[in-house]
This record gives C-alpha cells, structure tokens and sequence, in this order.
C-alpha cells in the first residue's frame, strides 16, 4: 500500500471512529400537544449544569401563536427551600416531522436544544424527553407523588434508548411550609 493511500485509510478511520454507532433514539408517534400542555415534575434526569442541586423542578408548557410552546422552568436551588429559579425558554415544535415529538427548546436566542418527546403514556400522565446524544434526559409526570417503582420502570426505559444509568439521578420533591 501507497502511503498516499495509508493516510487516508488513517484518515478514513479517524473519521469514521467518531461517528455514532448508537441506534436511533426512540420518538413517539404522536403527540396530542393540547394534552401535553400543563404542568410536569421533573421526577429524574441527567441534569444540564443550570439543574444541578435542582428541587422541586417543574416545567409548564403553554401553547404559543404557531408551533411555539411557552414554557416555565421553576425548581429550588441546593434545597426544599433554596432560592427559586424561573426559566423561560420558548418551544419550537419541528412542523416538519407530523409527530408533534420534536421539538428545539431556545433558552438564547438564536441555539434551539434538539426536545424529543420519546415516550409519553396513554393518560398523559408520564413523560420521558430526550436527545440523540443520549447526554440529558428528562423523566416528568403530572404528580410527583409517583411510586418508586414507576420511576424505576421509567428510568430503565430511558436506559434501553441507550442512557447510562449512572448518570440519571432522582429529583427531589418536598412540599414546603403551608402546602
């Protein structure tokens, strides 16, 4: 073999090394968006850094003029009664994909997050979101007061798309004073 034909065997696979070999992540079929809208508790996720030492996390989604969803993102930080965070990224459901399952999440403008609702149950009650990456994951239901054993099955749903368990943690939720 040429060397010219060495470096780029070399090059070929240093090139090819890097790309994923992971399975497509999973994505639900279809999502009722006026069903999905309201509140959900963040009962486990791999956290991004704003959600670290996060409590209580909550997101309401809102529908917006088009295929914007409004979005709140509260949770305490350190604590049951650390300082309160309000984020107000803003959804973009992709109009290109008919499932209404993904979405790009825009905390500054102009990056848009890849959001793909990867499971959501019958009732929507329970939801898992993702991305390809597999480096976040968002396991959210409607009552924070989920079974441990639910949570568990949800996590090892998220586990068989490819997510390391190791790094899915649980999130606390503690009612404070007078609630």
């Amino acid at each position: 073999m040429g060397m010219t034909h060495f470096y780029f065997y070399i090059c070929l696979c240093l090139f090819t090394s890097g790309c994923s070999t992971m399975k497509p992540i999973r994505t639900e079929t279809s999502v009722d968006l006026d069903r999905f809208m309201g509140d959900w508790y963040v009962v486990a996720n791999i956290p991004t850094f704003l959600e670290k030492e996060a409590w209580n996390a909550q997101e309401r989604y809102e529908r917006g003029e088009g295929n914007r969803i409004e979005t709140t993102f509260q949770f305490n930080k350190g604590g049951p009664e650390g300082e309160l965070k309000t984020y107000t990224p803003v959804g973009f459901v992709d109009e290109s994909d008919p499932s209404n399952a993904v979405w790009g999440m825009r905390f500054v403008w102009p990056i848009k997050a890849e959001y793909i609702i990867m499971y959501v149950n019958e009732d929507y009650t329970e939801t898992i979101v993702g991305r390809r990456k597999r480096d976040y994951v968002w396991i959210m239901v409607r009552d924070p007061e989920l079974s441990e054993a639910r949570v568990e099955a949800l996590i090892e749903m998220a586990v068989v798309e490819g997510y390391d368990r190791g790094k899915i943690q649980g999130v606390a939720h503690v009612k404070r004073g007078g609630e």
